[in-house]
Order: C-alpha cells, then structure tokens, then sequence
C-alpha cells in the first residue's frame, strides 16, 4: 500500500483499515511465535503500513 493508494479513502475508511491491519499485525506475531512464518518481512510491511494510514489520518486533519 502506498501513498498513492491511500487518496481515494475517506477518513472512516482509513481507520477501518487501520484496524484491519492491526487485527493483521496481531495474527502475524501470533503465528510467528509459535512457528517461524514463511516470510517474516511481512510483519515489517504490516507495521509500515499501519504508520502509512496513521499518518494519512492525521494529515487531514
């Protein structure tokens, strides 16, 4: 997700998708702490994109 992508949603939007990736970011560690995922990079971009959407958020206010 990029910043791009991010224009077109609304500020409700955002914060529904905020916690869609943080329900994400959850699960992913979740995993990760009881079997190694396949790629630990996606706990990472998860994380970045959670910072993405925070700061698209308080951009427009």
């Amino acid at each position: 997700m990029k910043k791009n992508d991010l224009s077109g949603f609304t500020v409700d939007q955002l914060k529904q998708q905020i916690s869609e990736e943080k329900d994400r970011l959850v699960k992913l560690k979740f995993a990760h702490a009881i079997t190694p995922i396949e790629n630990p990079k996606r706990i990472t971009e998860t994380r970045k994109n959670i910072a993405r959407l925070f700061t698209e958020v308080s951009g427009r206010k």
